[in-house]
Protein backbone atom coordinates (compact mmCIF):
# COMPACT_ATOMS: atom_id res chain seq x y z
CA UNK A 1 0.00 0.00 0.00
CA UNK A 2 1.26 3.42 -0.81
CA UNK A 3 1.34 5.89 2.07
CA UNK A 4 -1.53 8.27 2.73
CA UNK A 5 0.62 11.17 1.47
CA UNK A 6 1.36 9.28 -1.74
CA UNK A 7 -2.34 8.63 -2.29
CA UNK A 8 -3.06 12.33 -1.83
CA UNK A 9 -0.26 13.35 -4.21
CA UNK A 10 -1.39 10.87 -6.86
CA UNK A 11 -4.96 12.04 -6.23
CA UNK A 12 -4.07 15.55 -7.33
CA UNK A 13 -2.59 14.05 -10.49
CA UNK A 14 -5.82 12.04 -10.99
CA UNK A 15 -7.79 15.26 -10.51
CA UNK A 16 -5.75 16.99 -13.21
CA UNK A 17 -6.29 14.03 -15.56
CA UNK A 18 -10.03 14.01 -14.90
CA UNK A 19 -10.34 17.78 -15.31
CA UNK A 20 -8.44 17.67 -18.61
CA UNK A 21 -10.65 14.92 -20.00
CA UNK A 22 -13.87 16.59 -18.83
CA UNK A 23 -12.78 19.94 -20.29
CA UNK A 24 -12.03 18.34 -23.65
CA UNK A 25 -15.10 16.10 -23.87
CA UNK A 26 -17.41 18.94 -22.94
CA UNK A 27 -18.77 17.72 -19.64
CA UNK A 28 -17.90 20.98 -17.95
CA UNK A 29 -21.35 22.51 -18.14
CA UNK A 30 -21.94 26.18 -17.57
CA UNK A 31 -18.88 28.04 -16.31
CA UNK A 32 -16.99 24.72 -16.43
CA UNK A 33 -18.23 23.72 -12.98
CA UNK A 34 -17.91 20.10 -14.10
CA UNK A 35 -14.17 20.58 -14.61
CA UNK A 36 -13.78 21.86 -11.05
CA UNK A 37 -16.01 19.13 -9.64
CA UNK A 38 -14.13 16.42 -11.52
CA UNK A 39 -10.84 17.70 -10.09
CA UNK A 40 -12.19 17.76 -6.52
CA UNK A 41 -13.75 14.33 -6.95
CA UNK A 42 -10.47 12.98 -8.36
CA UNK A 43 -8.62 14.08 -5.25
CA UNK A 44 -11.34 12.61 -3.04
CA UNK A 45 -11.52 9.37 -5.01
CA UNK A 46 -7.79 8.79 -4.59
CA UNK A 47 -8.32 7.88 -0.93
CA UNK A 48 -11.83 6.46 -1.30
CA UNK A 49 -10.93 2.75 -1.43
CA UNK A 50 -9.51 3.13 2.08
CA UNK A 51 -12.12 5.39 3.71
CA UNK A 52 -15.02 3.42 2.21
CA UNK A 53 -13.89 0.51 4.42
CA UNK A 54 -14.47 2.47 7.63
CA UNK A 55 -17.78 2.11 9.47
CA UNK A 56 -18.50 5.83 9.83
CA UNK A 57 -21.89 5.10 11.38
CA UNK A 58 -20.37 3.45 14.50
CA UNK A 59 -18.51 5.04 17.38
CA UNK A 60 -15.59 2.64 17.08
CA UNK A 61 -14.91 3.67 13.45
CA UNK A 62 -13.55 0.20 12.71
CA UNK A 63 -13.43 -1.43 9.33
CA UNK A 64 -16.75 -2.94 8.28
CA UNK A 65 -15.06 -4.84 5.46
CA UNK A 66 -11.63 -6.45 5.16
CA UNK A 67 -8.94 -4.16 3.76
CA UNK A 68 -8.29 -4.49 0.02
CA UNK A 69 -11.37 -6.47 -0.79
CA UNK A 70 -14.59 -5.03 -2.24
CA UNK A 71 -13.59 -1.35 -2.05
CA UNK A 72 -10.35 -2.10 -3.93
CA UNK A 73 -12.01 -4.23 -6.62
CA UNK A 74 -10.67 -3.06 -9.97
CA UNK A 75 -13.70 -4.11 -12.04
CA UNK A 76 -16.01 -1.77 -10.11
CA UNK A 77 -13.67 1.23 -10.41
CA UNK A 78 -13.00 0.68 -14.11
CA UNK A 79 -16.74 0.18 -14.75
CA UNK A 80 -17.52 3.48 -12.99
CA UNK A 81 -14.80 5.15 -15.06
CA UNK A 82 -16.20 3.78 -18.34
CA UNK A 83 -19.87 4.51 -17.58
CA UNK A 84 -19.18 8.04 -16.33
CA UNK A 85 -16.97 8.74 -19.36
CA UNK A 86 -19.81 7.62 -21.61
CA UNK A 87 -22.21 10.05 -19.88
CA UNK A 88 -19.88 13.07 -19.96
CA UNK A 89 -21.69 15.99 -21.55
CA UNK A 90 -25.07 14.28 -21.09
CA UNK A 91 -25.45 14.28 -17.32
CA UNK A 92 -24.38 16.73 -14.65
CA UNK A 93 -23.37 13.83 -12.40
CA UNK A 94 -20.97 12.32 -14.93
CA UNK A 95 -18.10 14.78 -14.43
CA UNK A 96 -17.74 14.29 -10.65
CA UNK A 97 -18.32 10.54 -11.03
CA UNK A 98 -15.58 10.42 -13.68
CA UNK A 99 -13.19 12.32 -11.41
CA UNK A 100 -14.01 10.06 -8.46
CA UNK A 101 -13.37 6.99 -10.61
CA UNK A 102 -10.06 8.43 -11.89
CA UNK A 103 -8.97 8.89 -8.29
CA UNK A 104 -10.07 5.37 -7.35
CA UNK A 105 -8.22 3.79 -10.26
CA UNK A 106 -5.14 5.86 -9.40
CA UNK A 107 -5.35 4.51 -5.83
CA UNK A 108 -5.41 0.94 -7.11
CA UNK A 109 -2.47 1.60 -9.41
CA UNK A 110 -0.51 3.02 -6.46
CA UNK A 111 -1.28 -0.08 -4.35
CA UNK A 112 -0.55 -2.59 -7.12
CA UNK A 113 3.28 -2.80 -6.72
CA UNK A 114 2.83 -3.88 -3.08
CA UNK A 115 3.09 -7.62 -2.28
CA UNK A 116 -0.50 -7.58 -0.93
CA UNK A 117 -1.71 -6.59 -4.37
CA UNK A 118 -5.10 -5.47 -5.62
CA UNK A 119 -8.14 -7.59 -6.57
CA UNK A 120 -8.43 -6.48 -10.20
CA UNK A 121 -10.88 -9.15 -11.39
CA UNK A 122 -11.36 -12.27 -9.30
CA UNK A 123 -8.36 -12.47 -7.00
CA UNK A 124 -5.53 -10.28 -5.86
CA UNK A 125 -2.64 -9.59 -8.17
CA UNK A 126 0.61 -7.94 -7.20
CA UNK A 127 3.56 -6.62 -9.17
CA UNK A 128 5.75 -7.49 -6.13
CA UNK A 129 8.06 -4.55 -6.72
CA UNK A 130 8.42 -3.18 -3.17
CA UNK A 131 6.92 -3.24 0.31
CA UNK A 132 4.33 -0.82 1.67
CA UNK A 133 5.43 2.78 1.94
CA UNK A 134 8.65 2.30 0.00
CA UNK A 135 9.29 3.98 -3.33
CA UNK A 136 6.33 6.35 -2.96
CA UNK A 137 8.31 8.95 -4.87
CA UNK A 138 8.33 6.67 -7.93
CA UNK A 139 4.55 6.21 -7.78
CA UNK A 140 3.95 9.94 -7.37
CA UNK A 141 6.42 10.86 -10.13
CA UNK A 142 4.87 8.41 -12.60
CA UNK A 143 1.36 9.68 -11.83
CA UNK A 144 2.42 13.28 -12.46
CA UNK A 145 4.23 12.37 -15.69
CA UNK A 146 1.02 10.72 -16.89
CA UNK A 147 -0.98 13.78 -15.76
CA UNK A 148 1.39 16.04 -17.69
CA UNK A 149 1.00 14.11 -20.94
CA UNK A 150 -2.77 13.68 -20.59
CA UNK A 151 -3.14 17.37 -19.79
CA UNK A 152 -0.91 18.29 -22.69
CA UNK A 153 -2.92 16.13 -25.08
CA UNK A 154 -6.39 17.20 -23.93
CA UNK A 155 -5.82 20.86 -23.02
CA UNK A 156 -3.26 21.73 -25.68
CA UNK A 157 -4.87 19.48 -28.29
CA UNK A 158 -1.73 17.45 -28.91
CA UNK A 159 0.65 20.39 -29.33
CA UNK A 160 3.84 19.15 -27.72
CA UNK A 161 5.26 21.41 -25.04
CA UNK A 162 8.48 19.38 -25.13
CA UNK A 163 9.04 20.47 -28.74
CA UNK A 164 9.21 24.10 -27.62
CA UNK A 165 11.70 23.24 -24.87
CA UNK A 166 14.32 21.91 -27.32
CA UNK A 167 17.42 23.99 -27.56
CA UNK A 168 19.20 24.31 -30.88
Amino acid sequence: MASNKAHHATGFAAGVIAAAVVARIGGGGSFHIGVVLSFIAGVSGSTAPDWLEVAWWSRARRLWITHRTLTHWGVAWVALLAVSYHWLGRSGYAAPAFGFACGGVMHLLADWPNPLGVPWVARRHSLNLWNSGHCDLIVVAVSWVVAFFVGEHFWLHGVSVLRFLKVG
